[in-house]
């Protein structure tokens, strides 16, 4: 294959909750593979579990790039679409970060919230059965729980939500860079105004200690918390919209197919597992998780020359049949589950925890209290956030 014909990312997705019918074959016959990125730039596409899994806890490869301007893109958003961070320095500031937020999410705050996040999901499915059918549970239930959530963990005023979440979705945008700058120019200055009010009248929240944490450390700068701050509240909320929506659609169908709806902790626990392994409607239009080579690595034969791009495909891995029994299908008895859904390694998903805890409310709450509930509309008839990073569903039409 020449570099003129390359796979091309993103691959079509016909089923909203499937894979590209591309990444099976190449999981199976080509695992890492050169492709051609959506800005036109050349990478290795990565498929295989085992891969993946090795390469996201690599410490050969890492989100930052020695020319950031010469890198390849994976696309033209400011998140996640290229190089991140100082090179120099990526793995201690990694690690400063990591070691800044483990108290916020910690055993014993998130044992602490569990309670009170399944009454948001009760009152939240009080108002969902108030309103007329069909109702969106998107707007009822899948967007305002994790916002709400986050807001209080982190102290933002969730009356800003609406506001918060117009920035985020600029952020995300992956075809117009100037509109995702935009995005990350304004929820970086709403989180600083946040911070300088903080400053002045802190509270028992996450933002109050990130500041007790840069005066005891004050080569923390403000624009590093800021930062974070930033990163903190998008992270916080937008996955865990889209994994809420593809469970219901998932558990939930329109056709009423499901087999069985989850009846008890442990059920709950291995269905929740199994909606952060499969994907979410138009996940996989970003293509990966991108890294960049810090010096050559090996990878089943092939040799990944330092500086170049790799996309790392969760989506695929997470569906390899040489680790998961019938991977298309959401198993609830489903014992051992490793998926890739928070990553691996240093970089596994700070918050993981806490998604578990909202996902487990809700999908406990739900077949409880609303064991009739189906999706009203057909697969083919949902309307996918097309240019979205995070992919996701722009309402969710449920009825009972």
């Amino acid at each position: 294959m020449t570099a003129t014909d390359l796979p091309r990312l993103p691959f079509p997705t016909p089923d909203p909750l499937g894979l590209a019918p591309t990444l099976g074959p190449l999981r199976e016959h080509a695992p890492v593979t050169r492709v051609r990125t959506r800005t036109g730039d050349e990478a290795w596409l990565v498929t295989g579990y085992a891969q993946v899994r090795s390469l996201l806890a690599d410490p050969r490869l890492g989100r930052s790039h020695p020319e950031p301007e010469k890198a390849a893109r994976l696309h033209d958003g400011v998140l996640l679409g290229g190089p991140m961070g100082d090179h120099e320095q990526e793995q201690a500031s990694h690690q400063a970060m990591r070691r800044l937020l483990a108290p916020a999410f910690s055993a014993r705050r998130m044992r602490r919230l569990t309670d009170h996040v399944g009454e948001l999901v009760d009152g939240m499915i009080d108002d969902l059965l108030a309103w007329e059918r069909p109702a969106d549970l998107h707007a009822a239930l899948a967007v305002p729980l994790p916002a709400l959530v986050i807001c209080e963990l982190l102290g933002v005023p969730y009356a800003d939500r609406d506001r918060f979440r117009a920035f985020s979705a600029q952020v995300a945008t992956m075809d117009d860079a100037e509109a995702s700058r935009a995005g990350m120019t304004a929820l970086g200055e709403y989180m600083a105004g946040l911070l300088a009010v903080k400053r002045e009248s802190p509270g028992e929240d996450v933002l109050s200690d990130l500041l007790a944490a840069q005066r005891e450390h004050p080569a923390l700068s403000d624009m590093a918390v800021t930062g974070l701050a930033a990163a903190l509240l998008f992270a916080g909320h937008e996955t865990t919209v889209n994994r809420i929506d593809a469970g219901v659609l998932r558990l939930f169908p329109h056709d009423g197919g499901a087999a069985a709806l989850p009846d008890g902790p442990d059920e709950v626990a291995h269905a929740v597992e199994e909606i952060l392994r499969l994907p979410v409607p138009g996940g996989g239009r970003g293509g990966g998780l991108i890294r960049y080579a810090r010096e050559a690595v090996e990878v089943d034969g092939v040799v990944i020359a330092p500086g170049d791009a790799v996309v790392l495909s969760i989506g695929a891995a997470n569906q390899d049949p040489a680790v998961f029994a019938s991977p298309a299908e959401l198993d609830l008895h489903r014992a051992e589950n490793p998926h890739l859904g928070f990553g691996h390694g240093a970089h596994h998903c700070v918050g993981a925890s806490l998604a578990r805890v909202e996902l487990r409310a809700v999908f406990t709450a739900l077949p409880a209290r609303i064991p009739t509930l189906r999706v009203a509309v057909a697969p083919e008839a949902l309307r996918c956030r097309e240019d979205s990073l995070t992919g996701g569903l722009l309402e969710l039409p449920v009825t009972w």
